[in-house]
């Protein structure tokens, strides 16, 4: 028994028997000191062992899943850090014992197991306390405390010994000894404090704690900042969402809601405090500063970050160091024999000093490790907290931006002064460039200091021939600065040429039915072609900026390793040591990125600093009526105990002083009132309104507006009667006068309703300014929400059935909403469902009828509406459903018959209010005007009459609608986006298909992306790629081997102190080689940054080019299927990545993937025995990269997603400021704008957090990948394998291997998502194109076909696609030469149908159309289609000039043209205009009324001299007089052409030769008008009663 005892013993002390004698007291026997420090880690093992098991078996209970993030022990942070720093101390404990042990020859296993336990029992201590606090059982915790006092005691006996020795001062062994002592004592302080403040032990009342409330709600899933210490650094708590993310696609219900301190409303009132405190009450009106309040409400986050940066940096420099230091050793250990070492010795027990440490490679290995994993979390900490800062920062910025646009002034609006376009952009862009301009500013100051170290290392390693690289690399810094700028002038070129692009296709695909009717489908598209032209050279001058800076890139680190050996030869005459060398080159490698970078945080800099400029102006301009603003109206509880409210008043500095005197007279004025508050709703008195611009508006104005009557204000165009109503909702500027609101209680003027945005004080203020005066309010020009209809008719009221109902049939809604594919819940604005105008008015009109609200202002509400309509909105809308509610209206209108029910009239002229009274008193006292109404209201009564037989313009506005519908039921994709992978995930929903589908490569894509750029580049990309990279990797191998040649021959000689002469020789054939391979290195870096830039320029041009020719040419159909706006996708969200994003992302990508694996194979080719390290590693990096990538793409798709409703909604409500102020709502959009925000950010967050994980994960492997090379080429060169320079090269390598990592992931994700628009494009390119080669040759077909216009139509079966039903069914007819012929039908009847089959637009699948002898379809579609006119039923007109748009071709004379428009009535209008034929008509020939636009439409008709002529119900939108005049012309001018009419009014076809009737697709009845008019029971006789 005593022996095995001594055996063990021997063991733990070495087997000398001095060991164990204690003569000279117990104390003094080191190896018992040491025996005693093993009792306190053993304690602790054995005591919270069970603890944990017990605990961990117990903890599936815990209910909600968020507290257990809840860290709510004092010094948890403290306690965390200190842990972490034990561990390190351990560790260096523990590797200076095995140091020791190994030089002592026997085992001393005291040296280093109570190290070994020590670590272990750290590591438990903090996961016992993890468990502890996340299941709050502090009284467990006195184990720990325990623990500590006892470890405190027994390393302070060791250090007491140690200090006795006098010869300890050198050893490492009594610092670390010191170290411990301190840090446990430091958390024996950190314990004490848990006890003190939680009162758990000793004390009667525990005190209770409640988690936050962030963790309480569990719609909170962003957690980042309640997680301990560790799980912040690696993002652990991001586990379960990134890789759940395989099994099904990330929602916005998964990540949850943003913690309370990152919402925009919590940093809005830091940024809003920040910017307020500036202006002092002795200067109220200086502007504060945008940057102070950034720096004050955001700076310490950004210390702190700044903090994390420069230690990372310094950390780095930690590499080449190492590197150095450990090639040094192993030569040394190569060159020297063993045996000659100093030993110390302490009680016979051998310790290191700490020289000796820090000269063993395996240790220096291990630090470089730990080095590079503190640096790693440190960066990635740095980052993620400037992103956080940022996201908050934008978040503030944007609510601040909403803020000031609530209270614009309309006049800025109206006056051009803020257009929409500067206010998206201040959303879209400034704050953007701010948000990123906050994530690189700490490299701002962080680059400059890590540029200086890494001079002075490498001065420090190199000599002054390191100066000469460093030269180098500074002075090519200005180039890429210059580069940069050069790229962002190209990109804004770019961008119009672009919008322009886009602007062009956008008309071609509103027009193209009228293009391929016409045959100018190829005109149109060389158009395209031509602005597509100037922009490719603009990105092919980018495609040269973007490889200019990639190649300074990869080019620098070469020209300077290069510059500096040369030098380093000349002044030494010989070449550096491998230490040297390797150090040097990685430290290029660390100096070329901050120099890369800086340029461009200088440029996104100076972009900032004039991002806050136009911030400033925005923020300083003025606002409406006398709100002030600057009183903090928002939020009136934050603001009141601060500072006194009345004085600061906003004050218009641009406005004369009497203005401004008034001002401040106002608030007195409240108190005037007027005496007959009871049935004055509104009063203005003495008033002049200007819209901000010193004219006056209206002048003198004196109204009252009676209390529940109908009050109507009329007057010629440009009188001010929207002025008026503005003005008395306050949107104008008050010169004089006032405006007075009654309310019974007491009478207040308008402006003082103050929005209080926290529900906290909403209360009594909210509810006096809603009921105060709230107006529905219905403007002249319709604001629609993107929202559904029934939102935008309820507009944030509660939903009444009935009250919804009445409202939608007084406005006649009804027929519109059942011809909307959802009904009132579709989305208007989304997916191509574009209303009508009229359509648009009703709505808002319906909106305010639908508001509770007393009072309604109606802006000219029947402009858009016919005759019908606006009668029925009279009757129903006005007359019944408001006055029954007596409610007061105030309604501006042009339509003087409805005069008669109004209660009070204001007439109004110029200005100035002409008349007031009923319409009894102006008939008495001003019978000259009374008059004027009269004949009026007589013209407006006979257009009454002749209106009421047309059919109404409505009747063809839902026309459109329907057609723009009827389409899906056939197909009913109205998103064809991953159409086809939906349905997979919906076949089988088992969880290994899907992840399958959603973790592959698009390979397919990037092949057909590829190949579109050509074979011929794609293999110069592969071939210069792979010859660059090998070119790199010679040189530094030429490198290494010449360092280790130099610095055997150099051991060899220099023990006789000369050296050889060969050496000097050999040395100039290395050098000269090595200039060579760099020169070479540099060619191909030039070479391949050019032919990715170009490969992917050449791409994009086939794609654009085959895309637009494809969807140009495609048939008809295709266009009704596909909504507009994904069309309009791809021509420009699509192809402007494919433009400009994927050619850097390949480019990047390719070069990390290479650079990698070019590392890894220099690593495994010099130890061979690294290859075993890197199986775990690279299996690991798969799922790391497989589980990224899905993640990354559903988190980037989430931030797209959210971010356009934002971007709407601001842009929404500029539109609709007025009506949004008039109803008193700005509540409830601020409301709406921080929940955007925040879903926004929120998506924005994860993304950014799950870069970081990736990051951090990608690191770490890296920091493996670099521990293993280095014990690799130790252990190898133990064994003599390797001269030194080799094990430098390994390890340089393996330090870049760990910079690019990450990249390759990154890019391979961004490349992912990127190639989806590749292949979209590419869904669109395997469209169809309609046949356009007829079986006859262009050339058979006679020069005047058609001659005559004979038409005969033979059994002929049309269907629009093959899918469908014939609409068309059988139909014969013959129409002689010159025939007038009408076809009518109700909706759907097939007439339409039937005029395109003559052009050949739909399928003809049986019988045929002859005309003039020709079966059309044999002819090609180009002849078919340019010999035969046709109208269209809604007038198209193109951006150009009228010359244009009557003739693109410019095949005709002026002559002829004039001619057309004379026979169009057009011609005065014409000649009147500004350059006659040349003037400019706007996009959509929006600056022409709808009737003028299809007269020019008829004129364009004319223009082409064809002998048949078919108008498709072309006169729907014409007034009666134009028409008669039209139906003379085509009777007179085409006397001698064939014309067919389709009409929906038949008393246009009373006078035709032949009518044809149809139903359901077959012609019913076939004869002569006068015929068919005599059967009485028939089906035409019954369409002319209805309509007379």
């Amino acid at each position: 028994m005593e022996q095995l005892d001594g055996g063990r013993a021997l063991s733990f002390c070495g087997n000398n028997s001095t060991a164990y004698s204690v003569k000279n007291g117990v104390l003094n026997n080191p190896c018992f000191v040491d025996a005693l420090n093993l009792v306190p880690h053993v304690f602790l093992l054995f005591i919270t062992f069970p603890i944990l098991f017990i605990g961990w078996g117990s903890q599936s209970s815990k209910v909600q899943i968020h507290h257990n993030t809840w860290l709510h022990f004092p010094g948890h942070n403290m306690r965390w850090i200190l842990t972490f720093l034990l561990l390190l101390v351990h560790v260096c404990e523990f590797s200076e014992g095995i140091v020791c042990n190994m030089v002592m020859g026997t085992n001393h296993l005291h040296l280093f197991m109570p190290a070994f336990m020590g670590f272990v029992a750290a590591t438990t201590s903090v996961v016992y306390y993890h468990n502890i606090e996340t299941s709050n059982f502090p009284k467990l915790l006195l184990v720990l405390f325990i623990y500590w006092v006892l470890a405190f005691i027994t390393k302070s006996i060791k250090l007491w010994k140690f200090a006795e020795d006098k010869g300890a001062a050198q050893y490492v062994r009594l610092y670390i000894t010191a170290l411990l002592v301190i840090l446990y004592g430091l958390l024996m302080a950190v314990e004490i404090n848990v006890i003190r403040v939680r009162k758990y032990v000793f004390f009667a009342n525990p005190q209770k704690v409640k988690p936050p409330e962030d963790l309480q709600d569990l719609g909170v899933r962003f957690l980042q900042p309640f997680v301990n210490l560790l799980s912040k650094a690696t993002y652990w708590w991001m586990n379960p969402l990134i890789i759940g993310a395989h099994k099904r696609p990330i929602e916005l219900k998964k990540i949850g809601k943003l913690p309370i301190a990152m919402r925009a409303l919590t940093n809005y009132l830091r940024l809003k405090d920040a910017y307020e405190d500036q202006r002092t009450p002795e200067d109220p009106d200086r502007s504060p500063s945008i940057w102070r309040s950034m720096y004050r409400a955001f700076g310490r986050p950004i210390l702190l970050s700044s903090t994390f940066r420069y230690l990372a940096d310094l950390l780095g420099f930690a590499g080449p160091l190492c590197i150095s230091r450990i090639v040094d050793q192993l030569n040394f250990e190569k060159d020297v024999p063993e045996g000659n070492n100093t030993t110390v010795t302490h009680f016979e027990n051998y310790h290191m000093s700490s020289y000796d440490l820090l000269q063993n490679s395996s240790i220096l290995a291990v630090l470089l490790f730990l080095a590079l994993i503190l640096q790693r979390t440190f960066l990635q900490a740095s980052y993620y907290v400037t992103i956080e800062t940022g996201i908050n920062m934008r978040g503030a910025l944007l609510a601040m931006i909403y803020n000031k646009i609530l209270r614009l002034s309309t006049s800025n609006m109206s006056m051009g002064e803020m257009t929409l376009g500067q206010i998206n952009n201040l959303v879209a862009i400034e704050t953007n460039q701010l948000m990123w301009f906050l994530f690189l500013c700490p490299n701002l100051w962080a680059m400059p200091v890590q540029i200086v170290m890494g001079i002075i290392l490498l001065r420090h390693f190199m000599g002054s021939s390191a100066l000469v690289g460093a030269a180098v690399i500074v002075l090519l810094a200005p180039v890429q600065y210059l580069i940069a700028t050069k790229l962002a002038d190209t990109q804004k070129i770019t961008l119009e040429h672009s919008t322009d692009r886009v602007k062009k296709t956008t008309e071609i695909l509103k027009g193209i039915k009228l293009l391929k009717l016409y045959a100018w489908e190829n005109i149109f598209c060389d158009s395209v072609e031509e602005t597509r032209g100037k922009e490719l050279t603009s990105l092919r001058t980018f495609a040269f900026y973007t490889s200019m800076s990639i190649f300074m890139n990869a080019a620098i680190p070469i020209a300077a390793v290069l510059a500096t050996f040369v030098t380093y030869h000349i002044l030494n005459k010989g070449g550096p040591s491998p230490s040297q060398a390797f150090a040097a080159l990685s430290l290029f490698h660390i100096l070329v990125t901050p120099l890369f970078l800086l340029s461009t945080v200088v440029r996104f800099a100076v972009k900032a600093l004039v991002s806050v400029q136009k911030l400033g102006e925005f923020l300083q301009s003025d606002e409406i009526g006398d709100d002030s603003w600057r009183n903090g109206d928002i939020s009136v509880s934050f603001e009141a105990g601060k500072k006194p409210m009345g004085m600061t008043k906003a004050i218009n500095r641009k406005q004369p002083m009497r203005y401004q005197m008034d001002n401040y007279e106002q608030p007195t004025r409240r108190q005037m009132r007027p005496s007959e508050t009871e049935d004055v709703a509104v009063k203005v008195t003495g008033g002049s309104f200007t819209w901000g611009n010193n004219l006056l508006t209206l002048s003198d104005i004196n109204i009252r507006i009676p209390t529940g009557q109908l009050t109507m204000i009329v007057g010629q165009v440009g009188c001010g009667k929207s002025s008026l109503l503005l003005a008395m909702l306050g949107e104008m500027q008050a010169i004089e006068g006032g405006v007075y609101w009654s309310k019974q209680p007491d009478c207040e003027v308008i402006h003082e309703g103050n929005i209080s945005w926290s529900e906290a004080e909403e209360s009594d203020e909210d509810i006096r300014s809603k009921n105060r005066n709230s107006v529905a309010y219905a403007a002249q020009k319709s604001w629609l929400l993107n929202a559904t209809v029934e939102e935008n008719i309820t507009f944030g009221s509660p939903f009444n059935k009935q009250r919804y109902k009445a409202v939608i049939d007084a406005c006649s809604l009804q027929p519109d909403i059942d011809l909307l594919p959802f009904g009132d819940q579709t989305e208007i604005g989304e997916r191509g469902i574009n209303l009508s105008g009229g359509q648009r008015q009703r709505i808002c009109v319906a909106r305010a009828l639908y508001q509770n609200t007393n009072i309604v202002f109606l802006d000219d509400p029947f402009s858009a509406l016919d005759i019908h309509l606006s009668d029925h909105l009279m009757q129903e809308g006005i007359l019944k459903f408001l006055q029954d509610d007596k409610r007061t209206v105030v309604l501006v209108t042009h339509k003087l018959q409805y005069l008669i029910h109004a209660d009070w009239i204001i007439a109004m002229k110029d200005g100035t209010v002409l008349r007031e009274g009923t319409l009894k008193d102006i008939q008495t006292h001003d019978i000259e005007l009374y008059d004027h109404w009269k004949t009026l209201m007589n013209r407006q009564d006979q257009g009454l009459e002749k209106d009421i037989q047309q059919d109404s313009q409505t009747t063809l506005e839902r026309k459109t609608l329907r057609r723009a519908f009827y389409s899906r039921e056939a197909k009913n994709q109205i998103d064809d986006e991953d159409e086809e992978e939906e349905a997979e995930e919906e076949d089988d929903d088992n969880f290994s298909t899907t992840t399958n589908r959603r973790s592959k490569i698009p390979w397919k894509v990037c092949w057909c992306y590829l190949s579109s750029g050509g074979f011929f580049m794609v293999f110069l990309m592969i071939f210069s790629k792979l010859l660059k990279h090998s070119v790199i990797v010679a040189i530094d191998y030429w490198l290494a081997n010449w360092t280790s040649k130099i610095n055997n021959s150099a051991g060899t000689g220099m023990f006789n102190g000369t050296r050889p002469t060969n050496t000097t020789v050999q040395d100039s054939y290395y050098l000269l080689v090595f200039i060579i391979l760099c020169a070479a290195g540099i060619t191909l870096c030039l070479i391949t940054s050019l032919t990715v830039e170009f490969l992917g320029l050449s791409a994009a041009t086939n794609l654009h080019h085959n895309l637009l020719n494809k969807i140009i040419h495609a048939p008809i159909r295709f266009f009704d299927i596909t909504p507009l706006g994904q069309i309009l996708n791809r021509f420009s969200a699509d192809t402007n990545i494919i433009d400009q994003h994927i050619p850097s992302t390949l480019e990047s990508l390719t070069r990390s993937t290479l650079l990698c694996l070019s590392g890894i194979g220099v690593i495994a080719s010099i130890t061979p025995i690294f290859l075993v390290a890197l199986v775990p590693l690279a299996v690991a990096f798969y799922f790391i990269q497989k589980y990224f990538r899905v993640a990354s793409k559903d988190l980037q798709d989430l931030d797209d997603s959210t971010q356009l409703p934002l971007l709407c909604h601001f842009s929404e409500t500029a539109e609709g400021l007025t009506t949004i102020r008039a109803f008193r709502h700005e509540a409830r959009f601020k409301q709406r704008m921080l929940e955007l925000t925040d879903t926004n950010n929120t998506a924005y967050l994860f993304l950014s957090a799950a870069n970081r994980w990736l990051e951090v994960r990608t690191d770490y492997l890296g920091a493996v990948i670099v521990l293993a090379a280095a014990a690799a080429s130790i252990w190898s060169s133990h064994y003599g394998l390797h001269p030194g320079g080799l094990v430098g090269l390994g390890l340089t390598y393996a330090l870049t291997v760990t910079n690019y990592l990450n990249w390759v992931v990154r890019n391979l994700a961004d490349l992912e998502v990127q190639m989806a628009a590749v292949k979209k494009v590419n869904s669109f390119l395997s469209t169809e194109s309609e046949n356009y080669e007829g079986s006859m040759d262009a050339s058979q077909v006679p020069e005047n076909w058609p001659q005559d216009g004979e038409i005969k139509i033979q059994g002929l079966c049309v269907r629009y696609d093959p899918m469908l039903k014939p609409v068309l069914k059988h139909v014969n007819a013959y129409i002689k030469p010159g025939q007038k012929v009408g076809i009518c039908g109700r909706t759907g009847s097939g007439k339409s149908s039937l005029s395109l089959a003559f052009f050949n637009m739909v399928d003809i699948f049986e019988g045929k159309i002859i005309i003039d002898g020709i079966d059309i379809c044999k002819l090609p579609l180009q002849t078919l289609r340019s010999r035969l006119s046709i109208i269209l039923q809604d007038p198209v007109l193109f951006s150009g000039s009228i010359r244009f748009n009557l003739d693109p071709e410019k095949m005709c004379t002026d002559d002829r043209l004039w001619e057309a428009l004379e026979i169009a009535q057009l011609k005065n209008m014409v000649k009147a205009l500004p350059g006659g034929l040349d003037a400019v008509v706007t996009e959509g020939g929006e600056n022409f009324s709808v009737g003028q636009r299809q007269l020019f439409c008829l004129a364009r008709a004319f223009v082409r001299k064809s002998s048949i002529f078919i108008m498709d119900e072309a006169t729907a939108s014409i007034d009666m007089a134009t028409e008669n005049i039209l139906q003379k012309v085509v009777m007179t001018a085409f006397a001698d052409r064939t014309v067919v009419t389709i009409a929906h009014r038949v008393h246009t076809i009373l006078t035709a030769d032949l009518v044809i009737v149809m139903k359901r697709g077959n012609i019913m009845e076939y004869d002569k008008p006068e015929t068919l008019l005599e059967q009485e029971d028939g089906m035409f006789a019954s369409f002319v009663k209805a309509d007379m």
